[in-house]
Formats: structure tokens, sequence, C-alpha cells
């Protein structure tokens, strides 16, 4: 997760820009020592329904160390011992890579493909405990997949907030959403265009509309984000994609963890910014988060 590591180290900058702008007027030399933060575990875990568990495990990275991808495919952290746990069933992951088409790979923990007895797959209203132990440290978590409630209707209509560098054949995808009448329902969405990536788009809470019917949301498009990538288009649909809504029901620690990213997200780069911890729910001392997704699927093709 080196998004964890990025906010971290721009959150660092952001500091010492803004106590850097109080000497400004002082005659005398400041030197200041940033000093090193100690290495951290860094979780990305998840376990959907339907799916098996599936865990990333790499360590943080200095904030002064060249990053390239000999320095990320230096920060997965190997041979750590990881099992979850749901009832009194308990499955050891094993980890696996993946070739990336360069001189590196992607690692991963996830079930045993060659001891599937004990292997077992996401089921709503199922609480799951995550277990990771390396170099002598033990780290732990507890996340729940929640039954979703999914959107009612959904459909194509004109961007809500589009301007001049959006295309004229842009469209926003719009649903209709019936909040259960329990105050503490979480949402996260993901969408996919074609037979394309599922990327995450935003995330919501009950908190306003509890038991509400609320119509007309807009629902952006996800993308991987970038300093090049063109927002005004590439957040909207067009005539002929085929789109696929992943919406999930999250716990309220998903949800809180996700909330601190996106504001961290939104942060970054301001050195006039609080500073901000994300909200992890990985204890023991290791950072990052163990969610658990309960996941509904919906297509829709726009017409040409």
């Amino acid at each position: 997760m080196h998004y964890l590591r990025y906010f971290h180290h721009r959150l660092l900058v952001a500091f010492a820009f803004t106590l850097l702008a109080g000497l400004v007027s002082c005659e005398k030399e400041v030197n200041i020592d940033l000093g090193t933060s100690p290495t951290k575990i860094v979780v990305q875990g998840e376990i959907e329904n339907g799916r098996p568990p599936f865990v990333v495990l790499t360590s943080t990275i200095s904030f002064f160390a060249k990053v390239d991808l000999t320095t990320l495919q230096n920060s997965f952290i190997h041979d750590a011992v990881v099992t979850v746990t749901v009832g009194n069933k308990t499955a050891t992951l094993r980890e696996y890579s993946i070739d990336t088409g360069t001189a590196n790979k992607f690692y991963f923990y996830t079930l045993d493909t060659a001891n599937l007895i004990d292997a077992f797959v996401g089921q709503y209203d199922s609480i799951y405990h995550l277990k990771i132990t390396h170099g002598g440290e033990t780290f732990t978590a507890t996340t729940k997949i929640p039954n979703p409630k999914g959107v009612d209707t959904m459909w194509f209509d004109e961007p809500r907030f589009k301007n001049s560098r959006t295309p004229d054949s842009a469209r926003q995808l719009y649903v209709k959403y019936t909040d259960p009448d329990t105050i503490g329902n979480y949402v996260r969405y993901f969408s996919q265009r074609g037979k394309g990536r599922f990327y995450p788009s935003a995330i919501f809470t009950d908190e306003v509309v509890n038991g509400k019917v609320v119509n007309n949301i807009g629902l952006y498009a996800g993308y991987d984000d970038g300093p090049d990538v063109k927002r005004d288009s590439i957040r909207y649909f067009y005539p002929g994609d085929s789109v696929t809504l992943k919406w999930c029901a999250i716990d309220k620690s998903v949800f809180q963890f996700w909330n601190s990213y996106q504001y961290a997200s939104n942060a970054a780069g301001n050195p006039f910014s609080s500073p901000i911890n994300l909200v992890s729910n990985i204890t023991g001392g290791a950072v990052g988060i163990w969610a658990g997704y309960g996941s509904i699927y919906r297509s829709l093709v726009m017409p040409r």
C-alpha cells in the first residue's frame, strides 16, 4: 500500500514547509533535522463475499530514499505467517507472486491452492480475524462483511458539474438508493468500464439519510489517478460503454480508514493543511487496512 507511505512523506514535508514559513523573517540560519521514522509493516488486506482473502504486505520506505521499481520490489514482506479465522475455522494463507512484465514481481498472500480442505471464501454477515506474524512481531485486525443493500435503479444522464473541457458526449451514472432504517450503513463503490479494472470511486455514510430514499445520486467513473489524468473527461462515461457498478457495504472501521485516506489525498501538496493520521484497524504497530466487502454487482450499457 504505497500510497500510505506517500502521504506520510507528503505530510512530513508540509509540516517542515509550514515551520520554515514562520522562520523566514529570522536572520539566524536554522537547520532542521527531519530524522528518520521507524520502518513499519503496511497491510492491504480484504475479503469479499464469494472470494478468498487477499493480503499484500509491504514495509514503509524512507522519505529520502530513491523510489524506483527496485525500491518497491524490495518493500514486499516475505515469509510472514498470515492466518484468517472465522468462527472455529482458520486458514493459513500462502505467499504467491505474479510477473508484472518487467524484471519485478508482485507478491501477495491468499488461500493455499494445494490444500483447499481448509479453504473458505467470504460470506455475508460473517466476522473475519486477521493475524500476521513476522520478525517476532504479531499484528491483528478484525472486519465484517455486511449484508449489502444494493441500488434500486441506475441510469445515465447529463453530468451535474461539467465545464467547457467536458466532452458533449460525456454522461454521468446516476442511481436511486433506499437506505435501511438502521443507522450505521456505510458504502464504498467501484466502477468498471468494459472488461477493464474495477476502480474505487467514493464512500458514503447514512448519517444524514438514514432510512430515506435518495434519488439522483451522481456517481463518477473510477480511474487510475496520476499527474497527467484529464479529470474533466475521464470521470464520465460515453456512448457504447458497458459499465459495471460494484456497490459494497463496509463496516465503520473500513469507512473511517478510507475517509481519512480521501482527506489525506485531497490535502496532499497543501503546505497549510493539518497533519493527518490514517485511521487504521491494524493493531500491534502496523498500518493499513483489513477490509470486508459485502458486494453487489449491476451492469448497464450506455446507448450509442
